[in-house]
């Protein structure tokens, strides 16, 4: 049942899909279709259930109820398998990779080699590399996994996905950890795919990119469809009404800029990736009480390596480090968080919770062992309870009990969770790396409000981010790092969003550059 254009896949079809879990009703009688040709945006909040309707699709979940079709016929998917039999490809929001394995090992696993029983893992290096140059997904074939930024990570996945030459591609937050750059060259990507003749079902929060590259949109609510619109008769407000039911007001920076004292100096650190490159080269900046300090810059230029040496996860060859005046070089995580260091981390599923544990254990994850959570040895379980319930009712982290485990819940609600762990504790210094990555516009708001709330109770904030708009609407002061450098920190206030993305660059504005850039910026708004 080949299409005119070679492509199996004309038409997919989703029909009366019902999916639950211990307590919650993932998918509520769901109904959607997309077409050869065509990008389909499926919206929702976090937890409204679109990436378990794709896993469904992609057989990594049986509905309980419901039908898929296929150009009309009825199909079972049962596996991974038999979904990219049948031409149906999956990028994921959580990556799906063997760490201790390299690239290229990963992309071919699972796959028939050529050459077997042998495998043939040149050929599939060199393909690899086209497609790395094809699309711009610059990564090392022979890298393992472990190595590899998480901006890097994605892009094995996409190419995962091209290398199995798929005819409906799932993107479930393709561009999440992207910088501004790749995620368009991605939507033209995606734009390129679909005018080919190819089907794509994009699971994405930035509402800019649904109207970029989408044709059709499905929004989702706790689990049922609330309508599916043509992308040309929608905007941005309609679209995000849809999604939540209300107007969600966007969350900016207010008062001064705070003359506080230094919380957490770095002075002229340095420190090497795990490939032993040096990744941070004579970086030096503080952050003060009571403000947020912005650090842009795109993926793989460092940001990793500074949030661990400033964790206590990565050694320093060189430098200081200085917590409230107390030297913290090189010291532990465990001593890190005793000073007073509260983290956000990249990774909010590997590095930010314990997957197997429940809701209230990862809660108490940094004082377990203190009153009132133990008493000696023995924990003491109401007290824990307790606790849970006020963080889960502060935080509106939803989860059926506070027994849930955690890895069930959806990643806005894990992000939830991770901030009222950190902050409840009352941070002196709060490291926060990329809090918004992969969340709604409703989460997103409140995850932002959460930080602007601990700024004004005096908590010093490094807010790493690549979304430049995040970074210039809620940091007191930013700085762009490259290469493992910081050239200069700025208020935020002496700064355009242009000449941001000139430095992420690599660039080096002159004055004569900046007035050009400014008076550009003016004359179009």
């Amino acid at each position: 049942m080949e299409s005119q254009k070679g492509l199996r896949i004309k038409t997919v079809e989703m029909r009366g899909i019902v999916k639950t879990f211990p307590g919650v009703l993932a998918n509520d009688n769901v109904d959607i279709d997309v077409h050869a040709g065509e990008v389909l945006a499926l919206l929702g909040e976090n937890g409204a259930g679109k990436t378990t309707l794709m896993k469904v699709l992609y057989g990594l979940y049986r509905p309980d109820k419901g039908q898929i079709f296929i150009n009309g016929e009825p199909v079972s998917i049962s596996s991974p398998r038999d979904a990219i039999d049948l031409g149906i490809g999956m990028v994921h929001q959580h990556f799906m990779l063997v760490p201790s394995l390299t690239v290229t090992e990963n992309v071919v696993l699972g796959l028939k080699s050529p050459r077997a029983p042998l495998l043939d893992l040149e050929s599939a290096a060199k393909r690899i590399n086209e497609l790395a140059c094809k699309y711009n997904l610059a990564v090392d074939p022979y890298a393992p996994v472990w190595q590899l930024s998480v901006g890097e990570q994605q892009r094995v996945e996409i190419i995962k996905a091209l290398y199995r030459g798929a005819e409906l591609l799932i993107m479930d937050e393709p561009t999440a950890v992207l910088t501004p750059q790749e995620a368009d060259e991605l939507i033209r990507i995606m734009r390129g795919m679909a005018d080919s003749g190819q089907a794509i079902i994009l699971i994405t929060h930035k509402l800019n990119e649904v109207m970029a590259v989408s044709d059709r949109v499905t929004v989702l609510r706790h689990g049922k469809v609330v309508d599916t619109v043509l992308t040309k008769d929608a905007n941005v407000k309609l679209l995000a009404q849809m999604m939540v039911g209300r107007d969600i007001p966007q969350t900016l920076r207010t008062g001064e800029a705070s003359s506080g004292k230094p919380v957490l100096v770095l002075e002229n650190i340095w420190a090497n990736s795990d490939k032993g490159h040096p990744a941070l080269r004579g970086l030096s900046l503080e952050v003060r009480e009571g403000e947020i300090l912005g650090i842009a810059g795109v993926s793989g230029n460092g940001q990793r390596e500074l949030a661990q040496v400033i964790a206590g996860l990565r050694k320093v060859s060189s430098g200081s480090i200085r917590l409230k005046d107390k030297d913290v070089t090189n010291t532990t995580p465990a001593e890190m968080i005793k000073a007073g260091l509260g983290y956000i981390p990249e990774d909010r599923i590997v590095d930010g919770i314990v997957g197997s544990f429940s809701v209230e254990e990862n809660l108490i994850l940094k004082d377990h062992h203190k009153p009132p959570f133990s008493r000696g040895i023995f924990l003491q379980k109401d007290a824990i309870s307790k606790f849970a319930e006020e963080m889960v009712d502060t935080y509106d982290i939803r989860t059926p009990t506070t027994d849930t485990q955690a890895s069930h819940l959806s990643g806005g609600n894990i992000q939830r969770l991770i901030l009222a762990r950190d902050m409840s504790r009352h941070p002196i210094c709060l490291l926060s790396c990329y809090p918004s990555r992969g969340l709604d516009i409703a989460a997103t708001e409140y995850v932002r409000k959460k930080l602007l709330g601990v700024r004004a109770e005096g908590c010093a904030i490094i807010l790493i981010s690549e979304d430049l708009e995040e970074i210039l609407n809620l940091s007191d002061r930013v700085a762009v790092l490259y290469e493992g450098q910081i050239d200069k920190v700025a208020d935020v206030d002496d700064v355009t969003l242009e000449e941001m993305g000139f430095l992420m660059a690599g660039g080096k504005p002159t004055e004569s550059d900046v007035s050009e850039i400014r008076k550009e910026v003016t004359t179009e708004a």
